[in-house]
């Protein structure tokens, strides 16, 4: 897997920001196939900052239901989230503005 595939976007809310501002912790959706490991070195190589922990978990999907026909139910799709806490002094400056 390549690097730049590992890293899907950042996710930005105010949990996500919370965890940034205090904990130096940087919130990703990541593919479902990416150890943690992979993931240390892709943010590592990406954004040119020192890792110092990466916690993973996986988003169940949720039931949802079509907006035009309220009898069709479908589910949204599951997804993988990692939690990277950077070594002190790094930030990652492209996402220091969102």
């Amino acid at each position: 897997m390549d690097i730049r595939d590992v890293i899907i976007r950042p996710i930005i809310t105010e949990k996500a920001l919370k965890y940034r501002d205090f904990h130096r912790t940087y919130v990703f959706e990541v593919h479902m196939n990416a150890n943690k490991s992979l993931i240390k070195e892709a943010v590592e190589k990406l954004f040119n900052v020192k890792v110092e922990k990466v916690r993973t978990l996986i988003v169940k999907p949720k039931p949802r239901r079509n907006i035009r026909n309220r009898r069709k139910l479908g589910w949204t799709k599951a997804w993988k989230k990692a939690y990277v806490k950077l070594k002190e002094g790094y930030s990652i400056e492209a996402l220091k503005g969102v």
